[in-house]
């Protein structure tokens, strides 16, 4: 399976080829040309290649907000600014920094670097309830039986989606539109649907959820 990269670059000459570079290295690329919707586009995703100059929101405040949502989440920082003072503002979220103009092969080999480092730092399971769950090997084990639990790419994607929020209500807009990439339709039930098949997979007793609430009115969370 192939890494997903968040790009984020307003700049539609070089967004375009360095989108086309990057998917031709094998990558999955989501291209968004600001930081509006950074936070919910970066929820598949295993790194971030973020430009400072954007409209809006600079990615200096992107950055930041795409570490508070996902502390694990690398950034790479891209700016034709080279003075020391934007280098270290950038740096104190970010985990690498490069200026333009830049080769396509050194972003390269700096996105390998920063997907082995994620890689090595996520292998550690993450606990939750009666689960282990193995983010860098795409693995859920029920620890009551010791067998895998095996999901389905969307049950996974809405699983990890929520799990990357834990402790926050995410709606059924928020969740349908990260998973599925498309609106939200008031009144589809695929979610819910979906919702239900994981539960009876993840939950020691699916009538009585312990892992995946639902919040009546908002949407779902996985409890912290």
């Amino acid at each position: 399976m192939s890494a997903c990269i968040l790009y984020i670059e307003d700049d539609r000459e070089i967004g375009g080829w360095v989108s086309e570079f990057l998917k031709d290295k094998g990558y999955e690329v989501r291209w968004l040309l600001s930081g509006e919707k950074a936070v919910e586009e970066a929820a598949p995703c295993a790194v971030v290649v973020l430009d400072v100059m954007l409209p809006g929101l600079d990615g200096f405040t992107v950055g930041q907000r795409l570490k508070k949502a996902y502390p694990g989440l690398p950034i790479l920082m891209l700016s034709a600014r080279t003075s020391i003072d934007d280098k270290l503002q950038g740096l104190e979220f970010a985990d690498d920094y490069l200026t333009k103009p830049f080769h396509p092969d050194e972003l390269a080999a700096r996105l390998e670097v920063l997907l082995r480092r994620s890689v090595v730092k996520s292998a550690e399971p993450m606990r939750v309830k009666h689960l282990s769950v193995y983010e860098a090997e795409n693995r859920i084990v029920n620890e009551d039986t010791g067998e895998e639990t095996l999901l389905t790419g969307k049950q996974h994607q809405i699983f990890m989606y929520l799990l990357q929020h834990q402790g926050r209500v995410m709606t059924k807009e928020q969740i349908y539109e990260s998973v599925w990439g498309e609106s939200y339709i008031e009144g589809d039930k695929t979610l819910m649907v979906h919702i239900r098949y994981l539960r009876e997979k993840l939950e020691r007793d699916p009538a009585t959820p312990e892992i995946i609430e639902t919040v009546r009115g908002l949407g779902y969370r996985v409890r912290a």
